[in-house]
């Protein structure tokens, strides 16, 4: 509750309020691009990992734990982001509109058991189908264009 007050109180400051989050992917038997989706926790939609910056850690970081702790997935996050979408995040007065940069994180090792497990479902899917899955439509695209060319 502490977080959400303060998140509103930069909001109405007309301040960006900006999230980090990681599209875990891997390369199939056959070299096609499959990416994982989580559930949320509260509204149990199909979203990708993310989380609010981290002091003193980099967003690309900040991507990484946030992967591990959400999805129980190791890997290493691209240089550079995907892109960045926005959404409205809904607090429990308010909507506040926030930025979200985005990093690939290309999977080493998958946990059964993780944090958030008895939270969440992750499930692998194909960029076309996960994005037809996600409602932000700005992230949607961007998951959308994941392709093997893209995907080093």
């Amino acid at each position: 509750m502490v977080k959400e007050k303060r998140i509103v109180r930069v909001a109405k400051k007309g301040k960006p309020i900006r999230q980090v989050a990681a599209v875990p992917f891997r390369l199939d038997s056959h070299g096609n691009v499959e990416v994982m989706l989580i559930t949320s926790t509260t509204t149990n939609r199909f979203i990708v990992p993310k989380g609010w910056p981290m002091k003193g850690v980099s967003a690309k970081k900040t991507a990484v734990t946030e992967a591990w702790e959400e999805a129980g997935v190791v890997g290493e996050a691209l240089k550079e982001p995907l892109g960045v979408y926005a959404y409205w995040k809904r607090l429990s007065g308010h909507f506040v509109r926030v930025t979200v940069k985005v990093y690939l994180l290309s999977v080493v090792d998958v946990e059964p058991d993780w944090n958030e497990s008895s939270h969440r479902q992750r499930a692998w899917l194909s960029p076309a189908d996960a994005a037809a899955l996600i409602d932000e439509p700005q992230l949607a695209s961007l998951v959308r264009s994941m392709t093997q060319a893209r995907v080093p």
